[in-house]
């Protein structure tokens, strides 16, 4: 891995992942170890380590993707609602130091808890061509 960040490394196509979207400023892609059924991850392919340090026009760029991909899974899953996660720092719980946003599909009233489980490869395979957006 040529790059010291894994989400760098994620965009640059050194580690695969299971793309959803992807445009010359945003990869958004399925979470390996997902809250629950197409949690997704929205990273800008530029480095920058928390919401803090990110520029604002990128924070725009990225914020527009996320409520279009939202939408997108909103639609083909289909879920009842979604959260949007964004963690900075270790005491938030971010642990790659690269901003992201997660989107966390929701259904019915299970409640707002955030248990990760980890993925069935071949399930997330299927599911990241469900939502491929074209």
């Amino acid at each position: 891995m040529k790059n010291d960040c894994i989400f760098c490394a994620i965009a640059a196509g050194e580690i695969p992942s299971f793309k959803i979207y992807e445009d010359e400023t945003v990869l958004a892609y399925l979470d390996i170890n997902p809250f629950s059924t197409g949690h997704t991850l929205v990273i800008p392919k530029v480095h920058t380590g928390c919401l803090l340090d990110t520029p604002d026009e990128t924070i725009a760029a990225i914020m527009s993707r996320v409520k279009k991909i939202a939408a997108h899974i909103k639609t083909a899953l289909p879920c009842d609602g979604f959260n949007i996660l964004q963690n900075n720092g270790e005491a938030a719980g971010q642990t790659v130091k690269h901003v992201h946003f997660h989107i966390v599909p929701r259904n019915g009233s299970g409640g707002l808890g955030f248990e990760n489980h980890a993925g069935d490869m071949q399930a997330l395979e299927e599911l990241a061509g469900r939502l491929r957006m074209k």
